[in-house]
């Protein structure tokens, strides 16, 4: 009973604060399922992260689930993902009404205006910290540590995705591929 109310309290938090979407969700997730309960690695979020990148739905919702499901099978995954929605219904259906009503007064635009640069900081703290698992074994940096494989992908793919008109689906697929290769030389 008590890993339900962990993961109530855990996914209500997140999906509190977690302003800007999914990617302004990751460092949450992060810092609740990997450093505080430990219900998976850093290396199984960004696992995760990529699959919530191929298939439908917020990174949020997705992760919710999938933790859930990990912690505690199909009663913590349906748990963790009411916990971390519901926290946005409320808010959003509070907001909704009061923008409704106030949406000519300046001091809604200011408070909008001040969220952005919080929510902009969000996303940079998840982008780094995938950069970090994925470039760096164990997420130590130090030259010792260095995946090249990882970053030569990266660079492959960025490179792809700006040159070329290529399906993003049909790179990530391919970088996939890649991995695999790689994974089965070595």
């Amino acid at each position: 009973m008590k890993i339900y109310l962990e993961l109530i309290l855990s996914f209500l938090k997140i999906g509190l604060f977690s302003f800007g979407g999914g990617y302004a969700s990751m460092p949450l997730i992060i810092e609740q399922a990997v450093n505080k309960h430990h219900w998976i690695s850093l290396s199984t979020f960004t696992d995760l992260f990529t699959i919530s990148q191929m298939t439908p739905g917020p990174i949020a919702i997705n992760g919710s689930t999938f933790i859930g499901e990990a912690v505690k099978g199909f009663p913590g995954a349906v748990i963790a993902t009411i916990a971390c929605i519901f926290p946005s219904i409320i808010i959003c259906t509070v907001l909704a009404m009061i923008y409704v009503r106030y949406k000519h007064i300046d001091w809604m635009q200011k408070i909008l205006a001040y969220l952005r640069p919080a929510v902009v900081a969000m996303i940079a703290i998840s982008g780094i910290s995938i950069l970090l698992a994925a470039f760096f074994k164990n997420s130590h940096i130090s030259m010792h540590n260095v995946q090249y494989h990882s970053f030569i992908a990266f660079v492959v793919c960025v490179i792809l995705l700006r040159k070329t008109k290529l399906n993003p689906v049909l790179i990530m697929f391919l970088a996939g591929i890649f991995e695999v290769i790689y994974q089965w030389i070595i």
